[in-house]
């Protein structure tokens, strides 16, 4: 399923680099006022239901909050929505959460942070995965009216309704995505007011956070593509020195260390092409970051001009090597005395030279997403 999302990612912007015909134009977008009415809604959920603003009918006070799956601080702030959800709940609270990115809006590299996208299939994903207690909604491309008539300008971004369904609250959730520099819990004082049936102590904050990718913003990702299919694609023979100092993952000279991921592969191995895409959209995901991709064609060195080309089809701009002679089984201990020799072989190798994950065969691509973005943050969370 997954690499089916991340095809479904790749091919339309590929194709839309020639084709500027299904752009946006760019519209101007105001923040829904203070004391307006809650604009309707039929959204589809993670749930696969359609969901109403009238669905919510009973509450006497109505949270919606744009959030999304891929932007670093919405994600800091899920178990707090999820707290907040639990809370209030037999108060008469409900609270929703809208994700009003369109997906094909989203860059690669606006990925970094994340194991997965925002389209709905990747919602449904991580509401279950972290068990949302509250309907998660997708508003992104075919349902951007709605996000536009409540202007959300970053992800997250709170709106609190009375019960006549007036916004009496506009903002930030509260004053730090780091939960244990938070002072002010402006989402909690703007419902505990309304609750008590007084006006909120502050009506309206800044917030902070990934903007809203509107539709427009696709003519950002056309140029990304357009930028990546210039890129140069190179590939050079490695001897089994080279192998074992990419194996060490020694950094260049005055250069820094970073999480290296190698794959082994062959022009001729089913497996190996058909998870390549996910290895080139993995480098672009995570290269501004301390991450590099090396692909290693496990094929003889009169082999090259056919591996070469597949590379460049693929647009892989990775660091990319080929066996330098045909002795592979020196070449193979070289890199990894334990490798059986089967292919495709992936490893994730830290700054320390340590393998943190390897896989004989066919990679589960979300699996080595969570382990790429789990070593990152440990070492360098946003």
């Amino acid at each position: 399923m997954l690499r089916a999302m991340i095809t479904s990612r790749i091919i339309p912007w590929l194709a839309l680099a020639a084709s500027a015909g299904a752009l946006l134009a760019a519209t101007p977008v105001r923040t829904l006022p203070l004391g307006a009415k809650a604009p309707d809604f039929n959204l589809p959920g993670v749930d696969g239901k359609m969901h109403r603003l009238s669905d919510y009918a009973d509450a006497k006070v109505l949270v919606i909050v744009f959030t999304c799956n891929h932007c670093p601080t919405a994600q800091y702030y899920e178990e707090r929505l999820k707290a907040i959800a639990r809370d209030y709940r037999n108060r008469g609270v409900a609270l929703v959460a809208i994700n009003p990115n369109d997906p094909q809006a989203v860059r690669p590299d606006e990925l970094g942070y994340t194991d997965l996208g925002d389209s709905l299939e990747e919602m449904k994903i991580r509401a279950r995965d972290h068990g949302f207690n509250f309907p998660y909604l997708d508003a992104g491309g075919e349902h951007e009216d709605v996000v536009r008539a409540y202007g959300p300008v970053a992800t997250p971004h709170a709106f609190v309704f009375d019960a006549e369904r007036r916004l009496r609250y506009v903002g930030r959730i509260d004053d730090n995505e780091h939960i244990a520099d938070v002072k002010t819990h402006d989402l909690r004082n703007a419902i505990e007011a309304l609750l008590a049936g007084r006006e909120p102590p502050v009506t309206r904050t800044k917030v902070f956070g990934c903007s809203t990718k509107w539709s427009e913003k696709r003519a950002s990702v056309k140029k990304f593509w357009e930028r990546v299919k210039a890129e140069p694609v190179t590939l050079e023979p490695v001897d089994a020195d080279g192998l074992r100092a990419l194996r060490a993952n020694r950094p260049p000279p005055g250069g820094k260390a970073k999480f290296r991921l190698v794959n082994f592969w062959a022009t001729w191995c089913g497996p190996c092409v058909a998870e390549f895409p996910d290895l080139v959209f993995m480098n672009l995901q995570y290269r501004g970051r301390d991450f590099e991709l090396v692909t290693v064609a496990a094929q003889r060195p009169a082999e090259r001009e056919q591996v070469l080309r597949f590379l460049k089809q693929q647009h892989a701009s990775c660091r990319n090597l080929i066996f330098g002679s045909n002795d592979r089984y020196q070449l193979m201990d070289a890199f990894d005395d334990q490798w059986s020799g089967a292919i495709p072989f992936t490893v994730l190798i830290n700054p320390e030279g340590r393998i943190v994950y390897r896989n004989e065969g066919g990679f589960d691509a979300l699996e080595l997403r969570r382990v790429i973005v789990r070593e990152l943050n440990a070492r360098q969370p946003w």
